[in-house]
């Protein structure tokens, strides 16, 4: 089992959701710092029919338990809290009544939302789980990272490939499909096919929905549907303009690299091919959105791309940290050069390759050139940002 950054600090004082994709270990987490919580598990069929039949047993069951908030030790726990939403009413009257905290856990707010669930009125401290980053794995392989993703199921694997097509299968084309609402099962299965081939690239969403054969506004949908239900987000371009015309239409990046590699249908990537390039830069980007939220920072993040084409990966914070990410192992002028025109045109803070160099470097004008295991070392101990 793998030590999990995320602890759910403020559990001990406050309700809690935690939110993740299915598989990032939200179940395990839960029962390595809770092993005595009372717990209702909705995968299981006969908890879920119980309680959908009669949300109020877990009314009955706290207070047959003499809970209230001195008493209580431990958060109650729900897995799965989207599948039956009337259920926060039942939390809500706990909280209220009797002080009781609770950890409503679940792969998707969307059904909640939309159907005008009971969000508890901003009472409940919001949590989330992302895959495995790389200071959590123990004698890390970035090569398996790249081709197995890092949900831990995956990584573990020696063979992750069936394991990522039935994971794509199940969830993705079962799971997000229902949340679609649509007949157009095919369509919207070309269209993962299609977000997968355009991950960390710029969004054109008439491109996309003429080769889905649906209009932009369902395509637009579509994209809110896999953020909604966790499966990826939407990287927002900079836009405060100074001198260049900026490009200002967003990316989308998926959670993991696992859906990327089956919906692609791309073989094994190798260091020094051009899908090295790309998984390398997803890689980067799924640790600084998990550093972003672990840290409790919640810094923005953007990307910066000109008219012209010069672009710069990621601006963290308030424009105070530009990165730009390179698979090369040697890093040289060419590789800088978006950094250095971001760096003309707005006052920053530090401007870092991050590089599969082997050591550390520092250019005349003040950019560095940082290995991607100590860009990371310095992410996590809070040297970056």
């Amino acid at each position: 089992m793998y030590n999990r950054i995320q602890n759910l600090n403020l559990s001990s004082q406050e309700t809690c959701f935690l939110w993740g994709p299915r598989q990032t270990g939200k179940s395990t987490l839960l029962r390595a710092l809770f092993p005595h919580s009372i717990r209702f598990d909705l995968l299981l069929s006969t908890e879920y029919q119980r309680l959908l039949r009669r949300p109020s047993i877990i009314r009955e069951q706290c207070l047959a338990a003499g809970l209230d908030a001195t008493s209580q030790k431990d958060p109650i726990i729900i897995d799965e809290i989207q599948k039956i939403p009337i259920l926060l009413d039942e939390v809500h009257w706990l909280m209220e009544n009797k002080g009781l905290r609770f950890i409503l856990c679940g792969s998707s707010a969307r059904k909640l939302r939309h159907g005008h669930a009971n969000l508890l009125g901003g009472r409940a401290i919001r949590y989330e789980l992302y895959p495995l980053i790389c200071s959590e794995i123990p004698d890390f392989s970035l090569i398996k990272a790249l081709n197995s993703g890092l949900i831990p199921r995956h990584y573990d694997a020696a063979k992750p490939a069936r394991l990522i097509q039935s994971y794509v299968g199940d969830y993705l084309k079962e799971e997000i499909v229902a949340e679609a609402l649509t007949r157009n099962i095919p369509a919207f299965s070309r269209f993962l096919e299609i977000a997968a081939l355009s991950n960390g690239e710029i969004l054109n969403f008439t491109n996309i929905a003429r080769e889905c054969g649906v209009s932009s506004p369902t395509v637009k949908e579509y994209f809110q549907i896999l953020e909604d239900t966790l499966i990826g987000r939407q990287l927002p371009a900079f836009r405060k303009r100074k001198k260049r015309r900026l490009i200002t239409s967003p990316k989308f990046y998926f959670f993991d690299l696992a859906p990327v590699i089956h919906l692609s249908r791309r073989g094994t990537i190798l260091q020094g091919s051009e899908l090295f390039g790309r998984a390398f830069e997803h890689f980067i980007w799924m640790e600084i959105i998990a550093h972003a939220s672990y840290s409790e920072l919640f810094y923005p993040v953007c990307f910066w791309r000109t008219s012209s084409g010069v672009e710069v990966d990621f601006i963290l914070g308030d424009h105070e940290i530009s990165i730009e990410v390179k698979s090369t192992k040697l890093a040289n002028d060419s590789h800088l050069k978006g950094l250095r025109r971001f760096k003309e045109e707005y006052s920053i803070r530090r401007s870092i390759l991050v590089s599969l160099d082997f050591n550390p470097r520092r250019t005349e004008d003040n950019i560095e050139i940082l290995p991607w295991n100590i860009f990371l070392e310095q992410l996590w101990e809070g040297k970056v940002i």
